[in-house]
């Protein structure tokens, strides 16, 4: 493996219970610098779980963790990892200059300030109390702490909760610029089109174990279905009920159409409406895998 892809952090056989339920069931994680791995499951999965033990908030029942080589509660893990967390416990009443300040001072070569404020996008933010900031605003600075101390470990848990479009896109464009730079990164996200953009690999769990992993076009190629996009007069509960049709449902003016083969679904749309226009056919995007991924696992441990 090329040394820009080296392995900064794993799982090996990972278990770990919360009295009678078994959050990990010998779970296999590697992330690698300059990689985002998306860790995607439903509510419950593991997904926190694992990011927890890798930060060494947690002990493995069984298995093996190691972020650079050595167990996650060691110094040399601590200081070379970031982490944004769903909640964060930090002091209100300090101001976000503040807040920076005594997070940088705990690295012995911290980012600088104003490195922070331009990747989180905090611009006129440093004199605010954090307790009189909005719910995206804290997110976006809880996202300025995780990087004081140029991690070369990013843990994100649901990092983009609370955020809007405009503030999101600034995350997902420093996730790139950390990325470029070596920064090894694990994502959560229950927004499948963030890992879609962000994602080199996409690790899929269900129940604490590993359904599949891969890059994003090879976790799509699990689904053979396509999306078939068009304007047309013809009703969707008629064409949902066309042979090789999944579903059929219209959103405005457009019918949206899932099929497991496009071609014999198109050429009938075209043979019933000679009006129909503005036709696109797509392949099956990551949620659409994603669900049918985990919808299986479901059923088959049912």
């Amino acid at each position: 493996m090329p040394v820009g892809h080296a392995v900064v952090a794993e799982l090996e056989g990972a278990r770990k219970r919360y009295g009678g339920t078994q959050a990990l069931d010998g779970l296999d994680l590697a992330l690698h610098a300059g990689r985002v791995t998306a860790l995607l499951g439903a509510n419950g999965a593991g997904k926190s779980t694992a990011v927890h033990l890798l930060l060494g908030l947690l002990a493995a029942d069984a298995g093996t963790v190691r972020v650079f080589g050595r167990p996650a509660s060691s110094r040399t893990a601590r200081l070379g990892t970031g982490a944004m967390l769903q909640s964060a416990g930090l002091p209100d009443r300090l101001r976000v200059g503040e807040l920076l300040a005594l997070v940088r001072s705990y690295y012995p070569d911290p980012r600088s300030t104003a490195d922070c404020v331009a990747l989180a996008g905090l611009d006129g933010l440093l004199e605010r109390p954090y307790r009189a900031l909005s719910g995206g605003q804290q997110r976006r600075v809880q996202f300025a702490l995780a990087l004081c101390g140029r991690p070369r470990l990013l843990c994100l848990d649901e990092p983009t909760t609370g955020l809007d479009i405009e503030a999101r896109q600034t995350l997902w464009a420093a996730v790139r610029e950390l990325v470029g730079e070596g920064c090894g990164v694990l994502l959560t996200t229950h927004y499948l089109e963030e890992a879609e953009a962000l994602s080199d690999h996409v690790v899929v769990v269900d129940a604490g174990r590993k359904l599949v992993e891969g890059s994003v076009a090879a976790i799509r190629g699990h689904v053979a279905q396509r999306r078939i996009r068009c304007v047309t007069a013809l009703e969707a509960d008629a064409v949902a009920a066309w042979p090789g049709v999944r579903s059929a449902r219209r959103e405005g003016d457009a019918l949206q159409v899932v099929a497991d083969a496009p071609e014999p679904v198109v050429r009938r749309l075209l043979d019933e409406d000679a009006t129909l226009h503005d036709l696109e056919v797509q392949r099956a995007g990551l949620a659409d895998a994603f669900l049918a991924l985990t919808r299986t696992s479901q059923e088959e441990a049912a």
